[in-house]
């Protein structure tokens, strides 16, 4: 072997052992043995990952405007859609319909499987939404999603950089659309956003306050009983079959239901966006960073 290729391969060897040493595990999330593993750089900025039935995870290049698929039976990543409305955060229905935060005119989308998108919403009380920007759907339909002001550079001629609404909220939209109202109000940036399997509880992060809250979802969709769940922000957020809710930013910080921090994953980027639980077992975690995504083997998993 080539002696330079040798070194090569020993100092990745040791990087992915120093990199799997240093995640802390106390809560017993992650598979024995697991590493990460980088399956595609070179990327802009990638974010929103969403996972369909079959346990394919589509995520966006923001800043190139598309969205691709990550095939859980090959691990093949393709181009899904190009002029993808800036898609940041996304959600799947059960019928396979793809809901987006589709930043560039800052309005809700569905997609179907073919691509093809149809604007849900793109305003409230007669002005733009600052940018929507997560998502969630609860078990029972309507939708959660989150509007903070982000300036974007491809707002140019299109929006002022200015905040449109009175403030940074988070929203709901119910199932068949006639219905939807601010749920908070006393937020300083809302980002990340996602609820538990049985609809019952919501967690909204507060990334301008570094905080993230639980609330009690009612019936009709309003919020009640809001709680500080942990003193750490984040940006994208998922949750898994045992309630741990994994948060994002620094690596990948795992707190249980109860807000203890149980586990930390180191990812070698500046920062972590998002994460997903995808394949059909729903045990490998994909998490998008920067110009890459990487996934990683849990021995506990996401919520279907």
């Amino acid at each position: 072997m080539n002696p330079l290729k040798h070194a090569c391969l020993i100092t990745a060897l040791f990087a992915t052992q120093s990199l799997f040493a240093q995640i802390e595990d106390r809560g017993g999330v992650v598979a024995r043995n697991a590493e990460l593993v980088k399956v595609q750089d070179g990327f802009s900025f990638t974010e929103g990952p969403a996972v369909n039935r079959m346990g394919d995870v589509f995520f966006t290049d923001q800043p190139n405007n598309k969205i691709y698929k990550w095939s859980a039976g090959s691990g093949n990543i393709t181009l899904f859609k190009e002029n993808a409305g800036r898609s940041n955060g996304m959600y799947f229905l059960l019928n396979n319909t793809l809901i987006t935060c589709a930043d560039e005119k800052n309005e809700l989308w569905s997609i179907d499987q073919d691509g093809n998108e149809t604007v849900i919403l793109s305003g409230f009380k007669s002005k733009l939404l600052n940018g929507p920007n997560d998502l969630w759907v609860r078990p029972k339909g309507g939708l959660f999603f989150t509007d903070p002001l982000y300036p974007r550079e491809y707002w140019e001629g299109i929006r002022t950089p200015e905040m449109q609404q009175d403030g940074q909220h988070v929203y709901y939209v119910s199932e068949d659309r006639s219905e939807f109202f601010r749920v908070t109000d006393d937020l300083v940036k809302p980002n990340g956003i996602v609820g538990t399997p049985d609809g019952k509880y919501l967690f909204v992060s507060d990334i301008g306050a570094n905080k993230t809250y639980k609330y009690e979802i009612r019936e009709d969709g309003y919020l009640t009983n809001k709680t500080l769940f942990c003193e750490k922000g984040s940006d994208g957020m998922t949750i898994d079959f045992k309630g741990n809710l994994y948060l994002t930013g620094d690596g990948v910080t795992v707190f249980n239901r109860n807000g203890d921090q149980v586990a930390h994953i180191p990812v070698p980027a500046k920062w972590t966006a998002n994460v997903v639980f995808g394949a059909l077992d729903r045990k490998t975690l994909f998490i998008t960073a920067m110009d890459a995504v990487y996934t990683l083997q849990m021995k506990t998993r996401g919520v279907w």
